[in-house]
């Protein structure tokens, strides 16, 4: 079943005519209709818009076209319900964006369509991108395929758990302070965090915008490789973009990792660390270690302030950013007497209790008499975290972690617990406090349910090569990624 395959296979067997862009297309969308309305990964999906653009795929095969000028020709991809798709639905997991539909593309669906990707479907999220267990989207929770009474992770949840679900070949999402490596680690797929500024945030709707950043979730490395490849690149719509030329991704993967030097982070074996997943990064850096790589110890004194310093810096943008959503000019409105109680009504209507809390908390550290002494202090704080990284990376590669302290919790678990939740992210909330790279792989699962584990690797700003090349390594060496969720 074309659904089952990798990015890498398919484009072999469509290359091959062995099957065509539409019989895999199809293939997703029945495979949708038999395990989705247990996961709930999808918010929506436009069946003929995806059969159309599966047709347009194979009548370019047909004429020729080959996988070296589109990569992706032919592949379905689905997307965070926080990216742009003209002519589709943008909620944000959110009432407040009502029936808005997109009026342009994100420069990331962009280039996947020129890639040749059929861009199909809307997936479930924590509203506004502000969770780590998809139980704060507005519409329904997903589900995680392993174990439909656990959480797949969050914020990017529906689309980890429909990659794992093998519901599409590989999807994208936006990860602020783990939103994408932890629900990857949770679900059982790679998930990618590039470098701050290495993918344009143009047609990303904004959390935090010095945090944000988009990347993939797929079932490889080398997929991962290949995704990552594709939606990166300057973009001018961008300021924050990087200007820097995009290397071939895929040429990094190898099987040897003689001469590559590992860190682990002692500030990250801490206590509260789940045993089960203790021992399964421990075996994952004894197989690194059994594949030429030297691991050492290194510090990161000021990863203990990440949480504190995310949560000040994160909701005072949210705070900014979110003002636009008033009522308006788009998206929901509950009428009023005057404007004021109009805002008040639309926004106390459409936005759950997590925003309310994070728009509360970033108006107060932005407010007068406050400012210097939490967002400026936070802003300091940063800069530490970030020198910390870089010191490190001065000795080591790269660093490696657990992604995430324990595996998948039950539904409704943490959702009375704000702080337990925000603690599910204190693995990966640093990497975007310092801006550079990240990514999650499977290492190992829990015993009994049996449940994915994560290793995460955090590389050098533009370290993703060194990255894609460990994590192929380790899954040419190991088997976990060939293991699949009981919906899959």
């Amino acid at each position: 079943m074309p659904h089952r395959l990798n990015i890498s296979e398919l484009t072999a067997r469509l290359a091959r005519r062995e099957t065509s862009a539409r019989e895999a297309m199809q293939s997703c969308l029945d495979h949708i209709g038999r395990v989705d309305s247990a996961v709930k990964a999808f918010l929506s999906y436009d069946t003929a818009d995806a059969l159309a653009q599966a047709d347009r795929a194979d009548r370019e095969i047909a004429e020729g076209r080959t996988h070296a000028e589109k990569p992706l020709l032919g592949v379905p991809i689905a997307l965070k319900d926080v990216l742009c798709q003209q002519g589709q639905p943008l909620n944000c997991g959110s009432k407040i964006l009502g029936n808005y539909r997109s009026p342009y593309d994100a420069t990331v669906v962009v280039k996947l369509k020129e890639a040749g990707a059929i861009v199909f479907g809307r997936l479930n999220m924590d509203e506004f991108a502000m969770g780590s267990s998809t139980e704060n989207s507005a519409f329904f929770t997903t589900r995680n395929p392993w174990d439909t009474d656990r959480i797949p992770g969050g914020s990017s949840g529906g689309s980890a758990a429909a990659v794992a679900s093998n519901e599409c070949l590989a999807s994208l999402g936006s990860d602020t302070g783990g939103s994408i490596r932890q629900p990857a680690a949770l679900c059982g797929c790679i998930g990618v965090k590039p470098t701050y500024g290495r993918v344009s945030r143009y047609g990303l709707v904004a959390f935090a915008s010095s945090l944000d950043q988009i990347g993939s979730f797929t079932k490889t490395a080398a997929d991962a490789a290949l995704m990552t490849q594709i939606i990166s690149g300057h973009d001018p719509r961008d300021s924050t973009s990087l200007n820097e030329p995009v290397p071939d991704y895929r040429a990094a993967l190898g099987n040897d990792l003689r001469g590559l030097r590992l860190g682990v982070a002692k500030e990250f074996m801490v206590g509260g660390l789940d045993p089960e997943v203790r021992d399964s990064v421990d075996a994952a850096i004894r197989q690194l270690q059994s594949l030429g790589a030297t691991v050492e110890e290194v510090s990161l004194p000021h990863s203990e302030h990440a949480v504190a310093t995310y949560y000040i810096i994160a909701t005072a943008e949210a705070s900014a950013n979110l003002a636009r959503f008033d009522g308006v000019r788009y998206g929901a409105r509950v009428a009023g007497s005057d404007p004021t109680e109009m805002y008040e009504r639309t926004r106390g209507a459409g936005f759950g209790a997590e925003v309310k809390r994070r728009i509360i908390l970033g108006t107060y550290v932005l407010s007068s008499g406050y400012y210097d002494a939490y967002y400026l202090r936070a802003q300091k704080v940063r800069t530490l975290i970030r020198n910390d990284f870089l010191k490190a990376f001065e000795k080591v590669d790269a660093i490696v972690s657990p992604t995430t302290p324990t595996a998948a919790f039950r539904l409704g678990e943490k959702t009375q617990d704000p702080l337990q939740m925000y603690l599910s992210d204190i693995f990966t909330i640093s990497c975007n406090l310092a801006g550079i790279s990240g990514l999650s792989m499977p290492c190992g699962f829990t015993k009994s349910p049996k449940l994915p584990i994560g290793l995460q690797l955090l590389g050098k700003p533009l370290g993703e090569p060194t990255l894609f090349h460990i994590a192929h390594a380790y899954e040419q060496a190991t088997g976990w990624h060939l293991e699949r969720a009981p919906l899959a």
